[in-house]
């Protein structure tokens, strides 16, 4: 499999780079940070220089032609603004899934975030809540292969294996770990089309929990 990655550096990126990678699949990450590439090197996957923020869809379409999958771990990260919360987290996943729409790549699986729907006061969680929750609506409109997955509260710790994945809202956290271990079982798996996840730390083994 050839997957390419919106959002490499990240850290749910790399881990994912480095489990696909481990299991013999060409992986591409996208970083808009040269800086990054050593980094992304170090798991296994191959540095692309590419700003979703900067480009067009023609040239995010050159970037997935041949690949197998796509997978949308991008975010404008703490400490970003509101304005940032809709380029990043709603429109450049658009463009990424424009992007491989046009470059014939049917399978992609977009990260989004666990709480959609709900507005907290604070105004740019709120934002990024709503711009994950306008991404998620502009896939599903779109013909393609798609799989949503919503973790809850992001951890550092180390991975267990054990999950809970439902496609009714839960409530807890999880670790990154094990959300990267989530998203390459996703993509083995073509029952999980067109399907919304929300995933947080169980009782489950990953292997078991689809």
């Amino acid at each position: 499999m050839h997957l390419v990655i919106a959002g490499g550096h990240g850290r749910i990126a790399l881990l994912v780079a480095e489990l696909s990678a481990g299991r013999g699949d060409r992986v591409t990450s996208l970083v808009r940070n040269p800086d990054h590439f050593d980094d992304v090197r170090a798991t296994g996957a191959s540095p692309v220089l590419c700003d979703l923020e900067a480009v067009n869809v023609a040239q995010v379409a050159a970037v997935l032609s041949g690949a197998d999958a796509a997978l949308f771990a991008a975010g404008a990260g703490p400490g970003s603004g509101v304005a940032r919360k809709d380029t990043v987290d709603r429109a450049a996943s658009a463009l990424f899934a424009a992007g491989a729409q046009a470059a014939g790549v049917s399978r992609f699986v977009q990260i989004s975030t666990g709480g959609i729907g709900r507005v907290t006061g604070d105004e740019v969680f709120d934002a990024y809540l709503a711009a994950k929750g306008a991404a998620e609506e502009d896939l599903r409109e779109r013909p393609l292969d798609w799989t949503i997955l919503r973790p809850g509260r992001l951890l550092d710790s180390a991975g267990t294996g054990l999950v809970t994945l439902a496609e009714t809202p839960l409530s807890g956290s999880v670790p990154r770990a094990d959300v990267a271990g989530v998203v390459v079982a996703l993509l083995d798996r073509p029952a999980t089309v067109r399907r919304t996840y929300e995933l947080i730390s169980g009782t489950t083994p990953i292997e078991s929990a689809f």
